[in-house]
């Protein structure tokens, strides 16, 4: 039976914390939708103290704003963008069109159809979160998505000049220097200065969430996406620093990441716990990452690997750690995972920011439905089909007039009457005025 060393508070606690920001977001986007450019800018001014001549960098600005960036940063992001840009090449490679012939000149296909556009979004705020600019521009890019919309907030009223050049080489063709709900507002329902998308991508924080939960059907999205979770399994062979190092580097996202540890092993749960407890005082980040820790840190006991596993797959959480003697065993034990981390050489971290598998990862338990950002999600699979043999027409034709009258759909029946009356040189069942 597992046994907790640490507990999290009380899920009643969040959940009337996001009634109110759903209420809020509400209220914002259906002003929008009236007042389109005049409610974005206020509310630009009123969150970012943000409110340019146009949010939109134009191509002079953009070259002005890259220039400033170093040129070592410059290269860790073209480094970073080639690692994610070579593996969603991979993942389009792999989807293949299909066409088959079922019955003589039948033939049914699909193809892989990228959408019209995409808007990504790109965070800011605190922390300027430059890969993301990677992952859901260049991802698009390698999709063949014709126009990326790029918004990216200011931070402290100033340009983000790493996240624009992140953007940019990305690929982004429209760059706004713009956050929060009104700029994935801005992208989904369109204003007087802003095209609207079909899609929406990328993180953000509980207000571009919701907003993007609520735009849902009207525009696509990546995936709902909360707060920033990992989970860490451990046995008595992992070292119980680096194992407290990589639950904190995930806690420092926000006061209410999930960071939660699944041992084999109570000695190594303790230790990991005293060191948190040391380092998180030092830690530069520690306004986020202790109150996430303190209110949704976990550390559980498992009498088994097995049962580590299982306990696991329950959490279906965003980021899987996985620190035992033989971590690819989880590749055939566990399912419900958002990306699986394999062994002390990778970590979490490396996934956010440099190894090239995107981020953008679901969370709240929807791992166990869906996966993550990728570049199938920027492709629409679409269908076609074909008959050009009469008699596969003719028989079809008498297949489906009988399954349609079954249904009772007396018109579906007659378009196949049609073609079965006139390529089997048959009689319809029924005359020109529609008698039967």
């Amino acid at each position: 039976m597992p046994r907790h060393l640490k507990s999290p508070v009380p899920a009643a606690q969040v959940s009337a914390a996001r009634a109110d920001v759903a209420e809020r977001v509400h209220a914002i986007l259906e002003d929008i939708r009236r007042r389109g450019d005049d409610a974005v800018r206020e509310y630009s001014e009123q969150f970012d103290k943000w409110s340019p001549g146009s949010f939109r960098l134009n191509a002079d600005e953009v070259r002005r704003i890259v220039s400033q960036v170093p040129g070592t940063v410059l290269d860790d992001i073209r480094f970073v963008q080639q690692q994610v840009r070579t593996f969603a090449q991979a993942q389009r490679d792999s989807m293949a069109d299909v066409e088959i012939e079922t019955l003589p000149g039948v033939r049914l296909g699909h193809r892989h159809v990228p959408v019209a556009a995409a808007g990504a979004y790109v965070p800011g705020g605190r922390y300027p979160l430059t890969a993301s600019a990677h992952m859901t521009i260049v991802t698009a890019k390698v999709a063949g998505v014709p126009r990326v919309a790029a918004c990216t907030p200011p931070i402290r009223g100033e340009i983000p000049a790493a996240t624009v050049a992140a953007m940019h080489l990305a690929g982004a063709d429209e760059i706004y220097l713009l956050g929060g709900v009104q700029a994935v507002a801005a992208l989904a329902v369109g204003t007087e200065t802003i095209g609207r998308v079909p899609m929406l991508a990328g993180p953000g924080n509980a207000y571009v969430a919701e907003a993007k939960r609520q735009l849902f059907g009207e525009v696509g999205i990546d995936l709902f996406a909360g707060p920033t979770e990992i989970l860490v399994i451990a046995d008595e062979n992992a070292d119980p620093f680096v194992v407290a190092v990589d639950l904190l580097s995930q806690a420092e996202h926000g006061p209410d990441s999930p960071a939660v540890l699944v041992t084999t092993s109570e000695q190594l749960g303790r230790e990991v716990e005293r060191h948190i407890e040391r380092l998180l005082p030092g830690m530069p980040t520690k306004d986020f990452a202790e109150p996430a820790w303190r209110d949704h840190g976990e550390i559980v006991v498992a009498d088994t690997l097995d049962e580590a596993f299982r306990i696991a797959d329950s959490y279906a959480s965003e980021h899987v750690e996985v620190l035992t003697e033989n971590p690819r065993q989880a590749l055939e034990k566990m399912r419900e995972y958002g990306a699986l981390f394999l062994g002390e050489g990778t970590c979490v971290s490396y996934g956010d920011k440099v190894i090239g598998t995107n981020h953008v990862l679901p969370t709240r338990g929807a791992a166990r439905y869906t996966g993550g950002l990728w570049v199938g999600k920027y492709l629409k699979t679409v269908t076609y089909q074909e008959v050009t043999d009469t008699a596969s027409s003719a028989l079809l034709g008498e297949v489906c007039g009988r399954a349609a009258r079954v249904e009772l759909f007396e018109g579906h029946a007659r378009s196949g009457d049609v073609r079965a009356a006139k390529y089997g040189k048959g009689q319809l069942p029924w005359n020109e005025e529609g008698a039967a």
